[in-house]
Parts: C-alpha cells; structure tokens; sequence
C-alpha cells in the first residue's frame, strides 16, 4: 500500500458540505453514497451529507512553504553568559506587569502556519492509498513474504483480521482479542477440558506478520497446463467493413495500396466447417452461450496457421452488425480456458439482435444493450477471459457501451487505423492474466468512511481479471463527528484483504495492515505530498465519475486537483511526473467541458479516453514493469 500523504489528514472535508450549499446544477455534493447512520436520520443511497460550519472546527489548510529570497541570512545569535561575568543581584521585586488589555490574547499558531508560512485551501482529499495490484497478486515473486497455511482468523463484527497490530490477552482459559479497527471484543477459543493449551497453540500459531499470505492446504488436484489458452478474434463483416483506406508505402511497398479492414482481423482456428448462427438464435443468449461452448478447436496456431490464412482471405462482407451475438458466442469459446483472450473489431453499431444499439422507435432498443454488454462482461471476467475492444477512427459504434467489456475484463478500449491496427492487437496479446476473481476488502478504523464509494469503514471493491501493471486507488476520509477521538489517537490502522484465484485455481488471500499517525491540513507541507498517487487517483476518479453520469462532481475533482498539483509542483518540482500527470487532468477537464448535462452521451473518442484513464498507472509502476522486463 503507497500512500499519498505520510499522515491522515483527519480534518477535510467536502467544500461542499462544509458550506452547506450545492454544487452547480442543482445536485448534492455526494461524496457519501448515503448519509452515515444516526446523521441526518437517514440511509437512503444517494442522499447527500451537509455540515454548517460549526459543526467542523478545524479548516481545510495546507502548509506552503516560499522559497526564502537569495541573499537573505539569519541575524546572529545573541552573546552567551559565562561564569566569570558577574551581575548584581536583584534586591527588589520586578514591576509589576500593564494592566490587561480587553482584547483577548492572540490565538497560538497551530502547526507549521506560526513559522512566517503562507496556507492554502485543501479541496482535494490528500487521504489516498494506491495498490499495484498486478504485484501483490504475483506470488511467485513474493519469496520475502511471510506464508501460512493456517485459516484466517476474522474479527466477529468488522472482518478485519488477525495480524501484527492485533492486542490478544491470553488467559488460562480464554484468548481475547480486542480489535484494533472497531473495538469487538473477540473470544478465540471458549473455556472447556484442556481448552488452555488449544488456545495458546491457535494464538502462537496464528500469523502476526505485516504482509501475510494464506495459501491453501495441498490437495491431489488434476495437472492443468497454464500454457492452453485460446485467442479468439472477433470480426465485424458487415457492409460497412468493405471500406478501404490508403495505407502509405513503406520500405516493402515500392505504392501506396488501397487494403480492405478484412485483411487485419480473423475469426475462428479455420481447421473445422464454419457454424451459421442467424435468424431467432441471435436473440437467444443460452442457445448463442451453448453453441460457444461446444465448438471444437483441437488444433493449436502453429498446426492451423495455413487454414486460418486461407479462412482470412475468404471473407466478404455482407449483412448488418450482430456484434452482441458475436462477441458472446466468442467469450462462450475462449471460456473454457482461464487466460484466454477476445480481441472484437468493429466499425459500426451493433444494429441485429442481442445488444442491439441502433436508434430504434422499439422501446427496448436502447436500454437493454448496457445491461447485456455489462452482464456478457460479468461473464467473462468470471470465466478469467480478457475481452478487448478495437474500433475504426471516424466511426460511431456507441464505444460507451461496448466498452463494458474491456473495462471489466481487464481488456483494451481503442480507436485505430489500417496503420496501427496491427500494433494494437500485439499488446493485447501481451496483456497475460495473473490472478482472476480479485476482491479487494480495505478496513480503516471506525469513523472513517470511502467517499463516492462506501459510507462505512470497510469497503469491498471486485477487480475481477488482473494482468501486470494494474493499479488501483482509493480516497478516504474522517467522519465529522470522530475528529476529535482521532486527533487524541497517535496512529490509526489500515487493513488491505486481497482475495484472488491463482493461473493453477489456487485461492490465495493476502493481508497488509499499517499503521499511520494522525494530523491535521495545517501540518501537511504540500511538497512532501507523493504526486503519483494524487495523479493516477484523480484520473481513475474523474473516469468513474464521468461514465456513471456525474459529470459535475467529475469537474469539481478536476479544479481541486489541478490547484493542488501545481502547489506540489511548486515545492518538489518533477518535469515528468508534472507533464504526465498534468496532461491527464487537461484532457479529462476537456473531456468534462464538452459535456453540457449529466444525461449526454459520450462520444466514441471521448469514451477511449475516459476507459484508458480509468486504467491509468504510475510512472514509477511503468519504470517497475520496464525493468523487471529487461531483467528477465
């Protein structure tokens, strides 16, 4: 876990909420999804926290150092007394002391505001944690880490588990453990014959580490070669896909030459006699599901690469769209291995059967396709099958939408051209699955909360597919009503609980728990703040926000951000990170500007940016990949 700020900031709070005013257009500051229980009297979801200002006594502050002027130096130190200067002694009492003034006296300076330093408003939440995800779960590279086999042992109310932070007392009889994160008290083991000594050897034997990894007891299971996966390309042949573009000459093109989008894409192992789906089956999801399935491939690329090239120069186009039935019957396929891979290519809107999109006077034309994309999506990723989505520039095929896939499949989303179609493809393929069925369980101490995602102090996030290189983060911030019993805390704990499939279908659950001492805004100093994780948050943040519709909130993130990088920017300056990070924010910013209401639909090239957002890593991630590449 890499956090953005050495310290919790226990005093943010929305700039809403504390205003007790609404954002612009009318709708709440909802960074609860509901008001907290006993606030408000209130949990309906949606309903958002409002707080006066007196509620709050601490303000939103952060430390900005300036830069002390060249030339400037401190005035000497006074001479010092020794021994040998006499000075006469006092014979007489000292005057006495001005008469009070009515005035009261000056407040005293709090934190690092009374050294001569200037402060700024803190609107973005620096309360930020990032996960490499696609490290933690990669066990084989985890040699250091402390490993067990014994069962987890939770806590009876919060879930958190047993570790390094835990405090047990052991008695005669009874173990006690009471929990760091929401004060249960836990009873180990009950009192019976012998029960001193069962109790003694579960606690000893218990895992306290920091970093621990549970792996599962050995079991005679069936050998399973992780190297069967199958790669499945999905190709629209419809009408539209006859359209030829100029492909510019090249050391082996002595002309430029006119190349139809067929001849990039392929379907199918090509070794058996191809399978007609039409009519009534395109709308028949567990019969479309079932033929999947069914299909035999027995021939691996290297025995099939002739009649796939032949299959590949047969296609015509003709018909219309039916990219749902497709893109399902291929997931159906590739399901049968985890790992495999879904590369759909299309120009056009599906416009013919499941997930149809074409504007239709039907009245379920256009809402039944995001809930068939979202469940097909669902599948896969239950499947551990990666789905990626590759559209034709100057086209509309609702990328949204189709979208769904890739996005939580751990897939692609990209527009391309004849010229980069090629390239694209190759890093999908390179995208290889770690881990499958990845839950995420973060625990903070009671009286935090997870804005925009959990009202609660324990938040569970499905990941599903993972590949090397994801990250994951999240913000989290102080209840307005537990500020006070924190600030007399030094430190408060911080639980992350992975739970994951293994290539070989072993269930690993890895658990982290730290510790972080408390502060206020006033004390943070805006360059000691990590930029990478600030960056990589804003921009996965904004993309949620902007594709479930809550463009407003997306762009309010955005101002604060932008404000805080530059202040960062200013103390600790980094070129790079600056450029990248700053780059985000202004395409995301441009993307938010252009829509005008909540409810508009984003456009194909405006939904590649925001999925590829959401998919966003760290420059340091990156540098990490690059090298453990070149080493191995």
């Amino acid at each position: 876990m890499e956090f953005a700020c050495s310290h919790v900031v226990c005093n943010w709070s929305p700039e809403g909420s504390l205003m007790g005013g609404s954002d612009e257009g009318g709708s709440g500051l909802s960074v609860y999804p509901c008001s907290p229980p006993g606030e408000g009297g209130t949990t309906d979801p949606g309903v958002a926290l409002r707080l006066s200002v007196t509620e709050h006594m601490y303000d939103n502050r952060i430390s900005v150092i300036p830069q002390r002027e060249p030339g400037l130096v401190p005035p000497p130190l006074p001479p010092r007394r020794f021994a040998s200067q006499k000075y006469p002694r006092r014979t007489s009492l000292p005057p006495p002391p001005p008469p009070l003034s009515s005035l009261p006296p000056p407040l005293p300076a709090r934190g690092a505001e009374g050294q001569g330093e200037q402060s700024i408003r803190l609107k973005a939440n620096v309360n930020v944690l990032s996960l490499s995800v696609g490290r933690l779960v990669d066990i084989s590279r985890a040699s250091g880490i402390q490993t067990t086999q014994c069962p987890v042992m939770h806590c009876g109310r919060c879930s958190a588990a047993l570790s390094s932070l835990s405090s047990v007392q052991n008695t005669q009889e009874t173990a006690v453990w009471l929990c760091e994160f929401c004060g249960l008290q836990n009873t180990l083991s009950t009192s019976g014959p012998g029960a001193g000594s069962k109790v003694g050897s579960r606690v000893r034997g218990a895992p306290r580490g920091r970093d621990v990894i549970y792996l599962p007891l050995q079991t005679d299971q069936d050998y399973q070669n992780l190297e069967d996966v199958m790669v499945v390309f999905c190709v629209d042949i419809s009408g539209s896909m006859s359209v030829t573009s100029e492909v510019t000459p090249g050391n082996a093109m002595r002309s430029a030459t006119y190349v139809s989008r067929l001849q990039v894409v392929v379907y199918g192992d090509g070794s058996g006699v191809p399978v007609s789906l039409r009519d009534w089956a395109l709308v028949d999801y567990d019969y479309l599901r079932q033929r999947g399935q069914q299909y035999n491939t027995p021939h691996c690329i290297a025995e099939s690469y002739q009649h796939l090239s032949l299959r590949v120069k047969e296609l015509r186009e003709h018909g219309a769209t039916a990219l749902g039935p497709a893109a399902l019957v291929s997931v159906a396929m590739a399901s049968r291995f985890v790992g495999s891979k879904v590369i759909l290519c299309t120009d056009g809107r599906a416009n013919i059967g499941l997930g149809e999109m074409e504007e239709s006077p039907a009245p379920f034309s256009s809402t039944q396709s995001p809930y068939f994309y979202r469940q097909l999506a669902n599948e896969a990723a239950n499947k551990g099958v990666i789905v990626s989505v590759m559209t034709f520039e100057g086209t509309d095929c609702r990328l949204a939408e189709v979208g769904l896939l890739a996005d939580q499949t751990g897939g692609r989303v990209n527009i391309v051209n004849i010229g980069t179609v090629a390239t694209e493809i190759q890093s999908a393929l390179a995208d290889n699955i770690l881990a499958t069925g990845v839950t995420a369980t973060l625990l903070a101490a009671d009286g935090m909360y997870f804005p925009y995602e959990e009202c609660n102090h324990c938040l569970v996030r499905d990941i599903g597919n993972v590949t090397e290189g994801v990250e994951i983060t999240f913000q989290f911030a102080c209840k307005p009503d537990s500020t006070e019993s924190f600030m007399r805390r030094d430190r408060l704990p911080f639980q992350l609980q992975l739970s994951f499939t293994t290539r070989d279908q072993q269930k690993v659950t890895r658990i982290i728990t730290e510790q972080r001492r408390v502060t206020t805004s006033s004390w943070v100093w805006a360059g000691s703040l990590n930029m990478s994780v600030l960056g990589v948050h804003c921009a996965q943040l904004c993309a949620r926000l902007t594709m479930k519709g809550r463009v407003h909130e997306a762009q309010r993130q955005l101002r604060a951000q932008q404000v805080l990088l530059k202040d960062i920017s200013e103390q600790r300056c980094n070129p790079k990170e600056e450029s990248i990070y700053g780059n985000w924010i202004n395409t995301m910013t441009t993307i938010c500007d252009d829509l005008t209401t909540d409810s508009q639909a984003l456009s194909d090239e405006a939904a590649k940016m925001v999925y590829q957002m959401k998919r966003a890593s760290s420059v340091c991630q990156r540098r990490r990949k690059q090298t453990d590449t070149v080493a191995l």
